[in-house]
């Protein structure tokens, strides 16, 4: 009995073994070159309400203004022409750094190639954890030393840190906590600041396999010239519904 109780806990041992971290990285590199194909299925099989808040605060905290986006979006969007401005349409927009940034619209890092993000960090297998009833690799990260700066968006990268969930079945990002780890300045700080912002956000895994990302925050203190911006921004997917689209 005794020598099967160790074998059982051996056997248990094994199976509960964390994978080594350099073949996580590179399932999760390959899950994500397919986020663009999930994107796609999910918006052609589902129907949801997209809900975007962003607060405006003053460097006291007080409140100035607040935006909030409702639209209904997914297949029954696709099958219509876009009345409004697409997200391509505000990026080429002629703003500054400072003042895209402050607005959230220089977040975006989809001009780098996954692999060139990756080398950027130092990561670490901190374990595993259940997230949405899954259980997930836990990935810390942090910048390397020295790197390399040939653009604005650079000097944000170069300074993230934080905390990806990697689902253990699919390999997909299920949640991440990202934070600045010093101040970032504009021109020397001339045009600019940012000295705090954190980036979180948890996804959702649909009966078929489709992710999606039920909610994003990300707060961000700054200073654009003179004026100094305290800015909140909140989305979330709610009232997602299948729909049957009819044959081709």
């Amino acid at each position: 009995m005794a020598i099967l109780i160790s074998l059982a806990h051996s056997l248990s041992a094994q199976t509960n073994a964390l994978p080594p971290l350099p073949i996580i990285i590179q399932r999760a590199l390959d899950r994500a070159a397919l986020e663009d194909e999930n994107d796609r299925e999910f918006n052609q099989n589902y129907n949801y309400t997209r809900i975007r808040l962003t607060e405006f605060h003053n460097a006291k905290g007080e409140l100035i203004s607040r935006e909030e986006k409702r639209t209904d979006e997914g297949a029954a969007k696709i099958r219509r022409k876009p009345a409004v401005a697409t997200e391509a349409d505000e990026k080429n927009a002629p703003l500054s750094d400072t003042h895209s940034n402050i607005h959230g619209k220089m977040l975006h890092v989809k001009d780098y190639s996954l692999t060139n993000l990756v080398s950027r960090f130092q990561v670490t297998l901190a374990g595993r954890e259940m997230v949405n009833g899954r259980s997930s690799f836990i990935l810390d990260f942090v910048p390397r030393k020295n790197l390399p700066v040939h653009s604005y968006k650079d000097n944000f990268i170069n300074q993230a840190a934080g905390r990806v969930w990697v689902d253990e079945s699919d390999y997909a990002i299920a949640q991440a906590n990202v934070y600045l780890t010093q101040q970032v300045n504009v021109l020397g700080g001339i045009l600019g600041a940012v000295w705090k912002f954190t980036y979180s956000f948890d996804r959702a895994r649909t009966p078929e396999g489709f992710w999606f990302a039920r909610h994003v925050d990300w707060h961000l203190e700054g200073r654009e010239v003179i004026f100094h911006r305290i800015v909140d921004y909140h989305e979330q997917k709610i009232d997602g519904k299948k729909v049957s689209l009819p044959a081709r």
